[in-house]
């Protein structure tokens, strides 16, 4: 099965993004109540370092699809359905929040051949969503960040059947292990969320796929056991042999983040 395949099989995510074109850009379209809740802690900010901008929104996402995106975007989605055009507005707005936090201009981000998003020069950056939240990531190439990666995930158990698609043996055995010690944190879901965020750091860089069991991980783990780190070999010959980042579960939602330092990239 492959990776989009798998994907599918966690969160139905309706049809895939079109390859939008449109000559005139226009200005984007208004969206209000997209911050997160005030005196609440940012859980995607708190995965990455100060030089990395990041807005997120938590709860449902009501009104027209179409706020927040320019004329090109919603062209782009205009044959999908509801719940995917809000899915692509909403990781779109928190995008352009993290450009505006780093003075860089806000443009039309439209899907690339595999759905990745076209960030603008100069800038490199990362969306997810999943249900009841959508974030974006975003650095400037001059601060010497080469990718981003992020993800999130509902924290349940994944789908019967797939784990045995994403981990191999030696994961699930670690998978099991950290079961037993934190029971409480759905681990399988975890694992898969790194590994999409992994996935999202690689492909930029090598623009090729990344199997899921072609990264193999091993997590550490905070003193709460909700946090924590990741390292990942990479068995794919390209640009990352091995990826580090973190990961933390908050407010019912699994985050994971992979920063890559322009000196990271080794191809081989």
């Amino acid at each position: 099965m492959s990776r989009t395949s798998i994907a599918a099989s966690t969160e139905p995510t309706g049809p895939p993004e079109a390859d939008g074109r449109q000559a005139d850009q226009g200005e984007p379209t208004t969206e209000s109540g997209t911050a997160g809740l005030r005196g609440v802690e940012p859980l995607l900010a708190s995965l990455l370092p100060p030089y990395v901008a990041a807005a997120e929104s938590f709860g449902p996402r009501d009104g027209d699809w179409r706020a927040g995106l320019f004329p090109a975007e919603a062209q782009a989605v205009e044959r999908a359905g509801e719940k995917r055009r809000h899915e692509f507005a909403g990781a779109r707005v928190c995008a352009r929040q993290a450009l505006q936090a780093l003075a860089l201009r806000p443009v039309p981000l439209l899907p690339g051949p595999r759905g990745e998003p076209r960030w603008p020069p100069g800038a490199v950056g990362s969306m997810t969503h999943c249900a009841g939240y959508r974030a974006a990531a975003v650095a400037r190439r001059d601060d010497g960040v080469a990718g981003l990666g992020i993800d999130a995930e509902p924290h349940a158990p994944l789908a019967d059947g797939v784990l045995e698609m994403v981990a191999g043996p030696r994961e699930q055995e670690h998978l099991a292990a950290l079961a037993r010690a934190r029971p409480e944190v759905c681990w399988e879901r975890v694992l898969f969320s790194v590994k999409e965020a992994v996935f999202k750091a690689w492909y930029p860089l090598a623009r090729s796929e990344l199997d899921f069991l072609e990264a193999e991980v091993g997590f550490s783990v905070g003193a709460d056991g909700s946090a924590g780190g990741f390292r990942a070999v990479v068995a794919k010959p390209g640009p990352l042999p091995k990826v580090t980042g973190r990961w933390r579960v908050a407010r019912g939602v699994i985050a994971s983040a992979v920063v890559v330092r322009a000196g990271e990239r080794t191809a081989r």
